[in-house]
């Protein structure tokens, strides 16, 4: 018996230890990964002097808040801010019912050409979006809608349709067709299945989807700094990247601009992080 006791008591020793240190190289993989964002805030609230070597990584010396006033005034972050969020949501809404509309044709209806119309929108997952830029600007150019909403709202959504198809057909796929056929015999129409049976028990996709598409176009900088030139439509990227001078560049508000474009992003992830990561593992499993 003392032999069993002391058995046991040096297994959970051990195991007491191996927690230990996992928690420690959690704890420190957790620091390295703040660290970027502890230092981008600090830097927003930094004069040259101490970004250039004076106080790199410590606390500001003096904490300048008028780097976000001048952000705001001089920056126009503001503008910024809501020319991507319209083109972010408009892209979203498009990205959505495109691909749970296609995604129903190719899962629920039995057609000729379904299986080559499924290959070809996964071809989209080859070609690099930046890869078709000289195209794609001749065409908008030709449409003149270049330094529109439009120039940048529909290649992201063509560009987001392939891989919104692929999460959504994982989904779709796991209904169970039954849900039609009892929906049909009650007299539900085909639209009505949709919108009343289908999208209801697509919500995973739909967040899964929403995330994806819209850090496709919350970050995206190339096709942004190429079709729109004018400052009325600049999204932040754009807005951001006007802000540094050809020669000499105050990066206090630089910096200001960055936090007040990814702190909203991160603050939303922290409330919503659990339906995220639920939607994106149902996702994997289903996909």
């Amino acid at each position: 018996m003392a032999k069993k006791e002391v058995s046991i008591s040096s297994l959970k020793a051990r195991k007491t230890v191996k927690e230990t240190i996992l928690y420690v190289i959690l704890g420190i993989w957790a620091l390295v990964n703040l660290f970027p964002i502890y230092w981008m805030f600090t830097f927003s609230l930094k004069s040259n002097a101490e970004i250039y070597g004076g106080n790199v990584a410590g606390l500001p010396n003096e904490w300048l808040w008028s780097n976000y006033a001048k952000a705001l005034k001089t920056g126009n972050v503001f503008l910024y801010y809501f020319n991507s969020t319209l083109v972010a949501v408009a892209t979203i809404v498009i990205v959505m019912l495109a691909a749970l509309m296609a995604t129903f044709a190719l899962t629920r209806f039995i057609w000729k050409g379904r299986k080559t119309m499924n290959s070809f929108l996964m071809l989209g997952l080859t070609i690099p979006i930046h890869a078709s830029i000289v195209p794609v600007f001749i065409i908008i150019s030709k449409l003149h809608l270049v330094d529109t909403y439009i120039a940048l709202i529909v290649p992201y959504a063509a560009f987001s349709l392939a891989m919104a198809v692929l999460i959504c057909t994982g989904f779709m796929e796991g209904i169970p067709i039954e849900l039609d056929e009892a929906a049909c015999i009650d007299g539900c129409g085909t639209f009505r299945i949709f919108f009343q049976i289908i999208v209801p028990l697509m919500k995973p996709a739909v967040a899964t989807v929403s995330i994806y598409t819209l850090l496709q176009c919350w970050n995206e900088l190339m096709f942004a700094t190429i079709f729109v030139n004018g400052g009325s439509h600049k999204t932040l990227p754009v807005g951001i990247k006007d802000l540094t001078g050809q020669h000499l560049t105050n990066w206090g508000p630089v910096g200001a601009a960055l936090v007040m474009a990814t702190f909203p992003l991160l603050i939303f992830y922290i409330f919503f992080s659990k339906k995220i990561q639920d939607s994106f593992i149902a996702g994997a499993i289903k996909g």
